[in-house]
């Protein structure tokens, strides 16, 4: 006897048997049992969801002679006749190869003759997004107005493709894709019954690569079979057949790419392509790890939202603590980008080592976002902690505002020492407070800096003798709070209110709310504050 797919031989033969959609179950068991049956009915959702299992489970109550609280009993002639095939009454049509107008017309003929057996003609069309314009409309009239002993079911992938005139003849039943958990707990079920032994993380994974898909779960947990035909199936087995990579993969290269280590990127890529990884799979799966690190960094309730075991879950909290937000959410983009272009590439292995490439080595990414310039002043900061360069202090930009009496140029006043500036007041920091956004525009619109400013929080320092400038990013704390940045400021201020006003920068956790703990400057004076993009005086 020739072998069935695990698909083919455990599809559900009753509304019991169906997992997953509870609720278009349970309303179609309601309309059987108070012979509420409606005339057309279109099935929508993503492959493998049911909406062929339903179609033919639902003909079968229609028609059974003996159902069972809305289920079809299994047993009278009707209801085997159906499950074979044989069914004169059940009429299966796949419109991606039955498209056209001709089609159509001969269902509008059949349609005139009543069932031999039964009370319903059913006719299920699959794929019917499929269908051509003029098929559509020779079934308006006949699905508008059909004899009242038969039904239309349609079921389709694409429902965008429909005509909006079909549409509202028909009940629409949204089918959702099917949880992990529930795809993982009908697998144990059927491997139970299969008397397979296969371990429980195996199950997990293949649930999550069906992507919300039973069919398709089903498929792949066939084929790992398949390749350790009477062996145990473990976690390791199904990541060789699916060309999968484990997560402590993905740990090793978030580590890489946080130490710039480029060559060791791609010998680590090249290990997955020796041992025959898919490298599309790989991709999907990084974006998934570096997703639920953000995650676990931004959401305090992570694990009712991160479908792992605790263990697994705390070596994820460790290893979010090595990167901040901005560097996780451009790495996601880089790659999420790359899942796309992947897809039908023919150079699936150089678009990932550019892609490494870019994580490794922001500055060669030509791009402004504010988060690309975070990560590359990151690397600046490891650069320089590490040793690896000296800034010159000659080419800091503003450097002459140090020392006022000096210009760019190095004429004989730079030999004059200069009248030191009064040291602001109390209530000289008004004036600051009002040129707030003037203040801030001076300093290069277009920079990293002044875009740090404006999400700072600005605020009195603790003595009232200057101002303190509140950040929660590491990476900005890092680069505002540097001798020649602090001076930057201040050198700002002191050309706009002629005053010298100390700056010091502190940092915070993400978590504390800036607005309940210190008091914007800005907050200090009762008018409304604009922005000067013509850096003119507001007072």
């Amino acid at each position: 006897m020739s072998y069935t797919a695990l698909y083919r031989k455990w599809r559900p033969t009753d509304f019991a048997d169906v997992k997953g959609q509870d609720a278009i179950v349970t309303t179609l068991k309601n309309q059987i049992k108070s012979e509420r049956i409606g005339h057309a009915y279109l099935f929508c959702g993503t492959r493998g969801t049911g909406k062929t299992t339903i179609a033919k489970i639902f003909a079968k109550a229609v028609n059974c002679e003996h159902p069972v609280d809305g289920n079809p009993c299994g047993e009278c002639p009707v209801c085997k006749s159906i499950a074979a095939g044989s069914s004169m009454n059940v009429i299966e049509i796949d419109a991606a190869s039955n498209n056209g107008v001709d089609d159509i017309r001969k269902i509008r003929e059949e349609v005139q003759y009543s069932p031999t057996e039964g009370k319903y003609k059913v006719y299920i069309i699959d794929e019917v997004h499929m269908l051509s314009i003029g098929a559509f409309n020779a079934l308006l009239k006949t699905l508008e107005e059909p004899p009242s002993y038969v039904i239309f079911i349609l079921a389709t992938t694409e429902t965008h493709k429909i005509p909006i005139t079909i549409l509202s003849r028909c009940q629409r039943y949204d089918f959702k894709r099917i949880s992990i958990e529930t795809i993982k707990a009908r697998l144990e079920e059927l491997m139970k019954a299969e008397n397979i032994n296969v371990e429980e993380k195996a199950l997990r994974y293949v649930a999550k690569a069906a992507d919300g898909s039973l069919r398709d779960a089903l498929s792949l947990l066939d084929q790992c079979l398949a390749f350790y035909l009477g062996q145990d199936l473990k976690y390791d087995n199904v990541l060789e057949v699916l060309g999968a990579v484990d997560t402590e993969v993905f740990s090793r290269l978030l580590r890489m790419v946080l130490n710039s280590d480029t060559t060791g990127c791609i010998r680590l890529l090249e290990e997955l392509i020796m041992q025959g990884r898919d490298l599309g799979q790989f991709v999907m799966d990084f974006v998934w790890y570096l997703r639920n690190l953000l995650l676990v960094k931004t959401s305090e309730d992570a694990q009712e939202v991160i479908d792992m075991s605790s263990d697994n879950l705390a070596l994820l909290k460790e290893e979010s603590t090595l990167v901040d937000d901005n560097t996780l959410m451009r790495y996601i983009r880089i790659f999420s980008e790359l899942s796309n272009e992947i897809r039908y590439s023919v150079q699936k292995r150089i678009l990932v080592e550019i892609a490494l490439i870019k994580l490794t080595k922001p500055a060669m990414e030509q791009s402004r976002e504010i988060g690309d310039i975070l990560s590359r002043i990151t690397m600046l900061e490891e650069r320089l902690d590490n040793g690896n360069f000296v800034v010159n202090s000659g080419s800091i930009p503003n450097a002459a505002v140090q020392n006022p009496g000096s210009d760019a140029a190095g004429d004989m006043s730079a030999d004059v020492p200069a009248k030191p500036l009064e040291q602001a007041l109390p209530e000289d920091l008004e004036q600051v407070a009002l040129q707030w956004n003037s203040i801030v525009a001076d300093i290069d619109a277009s920079g990293a800096l002044s875009e740090m400013l404006r999400k700072a929080k600005v605020t009195l320092a603790s003595d009232n003798a200057g101002i303190e400038i509140m950040i929660s990013s590491p990476s900005a704390y890092s680069f505002i709070n540097r001798p020649e940045q602090i001076a930057q400021i201040e050198g700002a201020i002191e050309k706009r209110t002629g005053k010298h006003v100390n700056i010091k920068v502190g940092k915070i956790k993400e978590e504390q709310d800036l607005r309940n703990m210190f008091t914007d400057i800005r907050d200090m004076v009762k008018m409304e504050i604009e922005i000067d993009d013509n850096k003119e005086d507001l007072i």
